[in-house]
């Protein structure tokens, strides 16, 4: 090691030994906090909508969606599909479901002639409610009643969006059913089949299509909808832990799937909008944590700044007695280094050890999601980077410029 190197990691080690712990721990802190103003404000922006893609990926699509062609009614042939699904390595369960538009019907037995029918339209989807649950957990967002199970024929469980109860304000266009709760009977309008069933229950998901969605047995629903020959137009697939969804949703295509119905990963299944969201609000989260990488690097300048001029005289007498300038920058250098460093520690601490685990469990209760915080290794220590090198920069400028001045002049305190 250079002796000069050698020298300044001697001077800044002595140099933080006797430093006040009070400036030591409030330098750290400001670190700290630049450190997680980095990590967490975009973290934060992205989980917002993170949250929702996976919730979507939870409660609708799970790992990979085989869905209708856009020319089709429905996945023709599906029992054939659905067993050659069964049997590719990698996937776990599966279910599948039937898709109808429909018309919504309350108090049609309380409503007069003169009265406007109170309709709202839905899409009905007909399932196997033990699979549906196995695969996506959705009895789990039942917040009134109870899940369908076998045998509950005339029943139906109803999004929330379909209900007005739920919707804060009158949205144009969004029609919703007034007076309806569990154990209401409502009628369903399927094509020229109208059926008079029973509100079981009512779930409530950030998942739109899960809330504007109503639920039935599929073994009642295919018959009112003529599928007597197993056809669906959704088989929803969740592949075994550690499996890459990708690479099933390969195999099935390898195995022609794709000539009859639409396979997508939930990273393909998700809406544009989501992933153009989320690039934005990663722009925004960039932006803020510039603005606080530039606050912690003027921080640094301006304490070594200060600390090198309070030491003017100090440092004249280093260079007098034959230490090099070099070593002296180095040593600065060297503190900066010690702030960056162990701001960064702990706030990677706080951020996997804390905060992530606390999202988590908790997740943040916006609106139209469960925001988390998202903070992928690779990039967080991308970010820790950044402001180890800033502070270095922001270090040894101040310093530089101190040391440049005249040996003489700096003992003697003059400018």
């Amino acid at each position: 090691m250079p002796l000069n190197i050698r020298i300044g990691f001697f001077l800044a080690f002595r140099a933080l030994r006797r430093a006040s712990l009070w400036t030591t721990g409030l330098i750290i802190f400001v670190m700290v906090l630049t450190f997680l103003n980095l990590v967490v404000i975009s973290g934060i922006l992205v989980g917002l909508l993170q949250g929702a893609v996976d919730s979507m990926r939870t409660e609708y699509t799970s790992d990979i969606i085989v869905s209708t062609l856009w020319d089709k009614s429905y996945i023709e042939n599906s029992p054939n599909i659905i067993e050659l699904v069964s049997a590719v390595p990698g996937v776990d369960m599966l279910t599948s479901r039937y898709r109808e538009a429909s018309t919504l019907e309350a108090n049609h037995r309380t409503r007069k002639d003169s009265d406007k029918p109170n309709l709202a339209p839905a899409q009905i989807i007909g399932i196997n409610p033990t699979q549906e649950d196995a695969v996506t957990g959705i009895a789990s967002k039942i917040i009134e009643g109870s899940f369908l199970a076998e045998g509950d024929y005339d029943k139906i469980v109803l999004g929330n969006y379909l209900l007005s109860q739920y919707i804060p304000i009158k949205t144009p266009g969004l029609a919703t059913l007034d007076n309806v709760s569990v154990g209401s009977k409502i009628r369903i309008h399927v094509g020229s089949v109208v059926r008079e069933v029973t509100v079981k229950g009512i779930l409530k998901s950030k998942v739109d299509e899960i809330a504007l969605r109503a639920f039935m047995l599929g073994s009642q629903f295919r018959s009112m909808i003529g599928r007597n020959d197993g056809n669906v137009d959704e088989i929803v697939i969740k592949v075994k832990k550690g499996v890459d969804p990708v690479s099933v949703r390969n195999e099935l295509i390898l195995r022609g799937v794709d000539k009859v119905a639409t396979v997508q990963t939930f990273e393909e299944a998700q809406p544009q909008a989501f992933k153009d969201i989320i690039n934005t609000f990663k722009m925004l989260g960039t932006i803020f944590s510039s603005i606080g990488l530039v606050v912690a690097s003027v921080t640094i300048f301006i304490v070594i700044f200060v600390n090198a001029l309070t030491r003017r005289k100090y440092i004249g007498i280093l260079k007098g007695i034959g230490i090099h300038g070099r070593a002296i920058e180095y040593s600065y250098v060297f503190q900066s280094i010690f702030y960056a460093v162990s701001g960064s520690v702990v706030g990677l601490a706080l951020v996997y050890g804390f905060l992530m685990p606390r999202f988590a469990a908790h997740p943040i209760d916006f609106p139209f999601s469960d925001g988390i915080l998202v903070a992928p290794v690779e990039e967080t220590l991308f970010r820790a980077g950044l402001l180890i090198v800033a502070t270095i920069i922001a270090g040894y400028i101040p310093a530089r410029m101190i040391i440049r001045k005249n040996t003489l002049d700096s003992i003697l305190g003059r400018n």
